[in-house]
């Protein structure tokens, strides 16, 4: 016996409203670092820092403050996570207020050792000015930064560079002479736990 039109278009709904109750269910055993998302006929997970009330985490930090900028830099982190990517992103900031540049790890999809955050963040950043100096610039970065982006951040006399988590193997501060240029400020350890959690989710998962 063929089954009706409305017939079809109910089983439809029912379908789709018990992935919705099981995404449901889910998301609210999930850690704060991880969330699945219904894509197709199938759940797929993906690495996420934030809380599932995203809008309200960011909220909690003052506007313009440094927690704030971070908090942009660990969402392009986690954009870099769901396409494979080593979770690291980065903004550059003007004037402590307007974000001029954005970047997050691509060298498996550009197939570039080069295209690390900072350097894409750097590069937009300096189109966006029409210059090579990022003078009066902030980058905010959810990692240290290794030698071949500080190196660039020294050549481009960058005003100040905040990063989350330390990287204790390959992070500029563990080699001398100081690479990056005498006036550059350095900020250290802000949403550092963030920053190394979503890390060490991602390459948790990558040893199974």
């Amino acid at each position: 016996m063929k089954k009706e039109r409305g017939d079809l278009s109910i089983i439809r709904w029912s379908i789709q409203t018990r992935k919705q109750e099981k995404r449901n269910r889910l998301l609210k055993r999930t850690p704060n670092y991880k969330k699945y998302a219904i894509q197709g006929n199938c759940i797929k997970k993906i690495y996420l820092f934030y809380s599932l009330r995203q809008k309200e985490s960011m909220e909690k930090y003052p506007r313009y403050s440094h927690a704030y900028f971070m908090q942009k830099a660990i969402q392009l982190a986690q954009q870099a996570a769901e396409e494979g990517e080593v979770p690291i992103g980065a903004v550059v900031v003007a004037e402590g207020k307007k974000i001029i540049g954005k970047g997050y790890n691509q060298t498996e999809k550009l197939q570039d050792v080069t295209a690390h955050a900072e350097i894409i963040a750097l590069s937009a950043a300096s189109q966006y000015l029409g210059g090579k100096y990022l003078q009066n610039c902030t980058m905010y970065i959810t990692l240290e930064p290794c030698t071949m982006c500080a190196g660039a951040l020294g050549w481009s006399q960058i005003s100040r560079i905040v990063y989350g988590a330390a990287e204790l193997k390959k992070g500029f501060s563990q080699f001398k002479p100081r690479i990056l240029h005498p006036k550059t400020e350095i900020i250290t350890g802000i949403l550092a736990e963030e920053c190394q959690q979503i890390l060490r989710a991602f390459f948790q998962d990558k040893r199974k």
